[in-house]
């Protein structure tokens, strides 16, 4: 008669290591999963926050632009045979797909004049239609009917950051706001630099942001915050302008 506590007493410790079993391995995937993370965040903080060389150097030109012995690039110059003029000079600090937080990419190069705002001219890197929407205060954007590098396309190229800290513009009067489809040559010029962030009185560092946006194939132009919209500027200008062939140089041209 004493057999069947006995089975019972047994089957009831059974019981109980089955559910410390269950407690070991919720522990352990939960380790895991902290483990795995911290890893995560390790890499996206290495590909996206992390300071890089290219973010360093940028930073050093514009407190001391005069001390810096990074290449730089002159307005309305070539890197060999290539469709587009340089837009502006200075330093190309940021390049396309360049990210500065978790999601964002960026759309397309940085200029930095290293000078004050309203002192470094901007031109039209090709010829084509320019725009100014109404409440466009620091930028423009040019039709190109037929993409130098794919004449069955329609491509735009935008320019902005062409205003002072309280959004003043230092466009060329020639293109007030409210202007559309005013042809302009190759060279013709814009109008300055500046540092309007967006934000009146919280100014970024003075420099043109340039990029080639998509058409909406209706005649009009993409978003060009996202990056999908853009093209890479790599191309047209001979240099390496994308973060996945340039990760961190300042890019400058190696034509023999």
């Amino acid at each position: 008669m004493a057999v069947l506590p006995f089975f019972s007493y047994n089957n009831q410790n059974m019981k109980i290591e089955k559910k410390d079993m269950v407690k070991i391995k919720g522990l352990l995937a939960g380790v895991f999963l902290m483990i795995l993370a911290v890893v995560s965040f390790i890499l996206l903080y290495r590909h996206y926050l992390s300071p890089s060389r290219r973010t360093r150097k940028v930073m050093d030109f514009i407190l001391n632009p005069n001390k810096s012995s990074e290449p730089q690039v002159e307005a309305l110059s070539q890197c060999g045979d290539v469709p587009f003029l340089m837009p502006s000079s200075g330093m190309i600090g940021f390049i396309w797909e360049d990210s500065f937080r978790i999601g964002h990419h960026h759309t397309g190069i940085d200029i930095f004049a290293g000078t004050d705002a309203g002192l470094t001219p901007v031109y039209a890197a090709y010829d084509g239609y320019l725009t100014r929407l109404e409440d466009w205060k620091s930028s423009l954007i040019i039709r190109i009917p037929a993409d130098p590098l794919q004449p069955d396309r329609q491509i735009w190229t935008y320019y902005t950051h062409l205003a002072d800290a309280d959004g003043t513009p230092l466009i060329d009067e020639a293109f007030p706001a409210g202007s559309e489809e005013v042809f302009v040559s190759a060279g013709t010029f814009l109008g300055y630099q500046g540092n309007y962030s967006g934000t009146p009185g919280n100014p970024t560092g003075v420099h043109l942001h340039f990029s080639i946006v998509m058409d909406d194939g209706q005649g009009g132009f993409l978003n060009e915050l996202k990056i999908r919209n853009t093209l890479d500027p790599s191309p047209y200008f001979n240099l390496a302008l994308n973060r996945e062939d340039n990760p961190g140089e300042i890019p400058a041209c190696q034509q023999p």
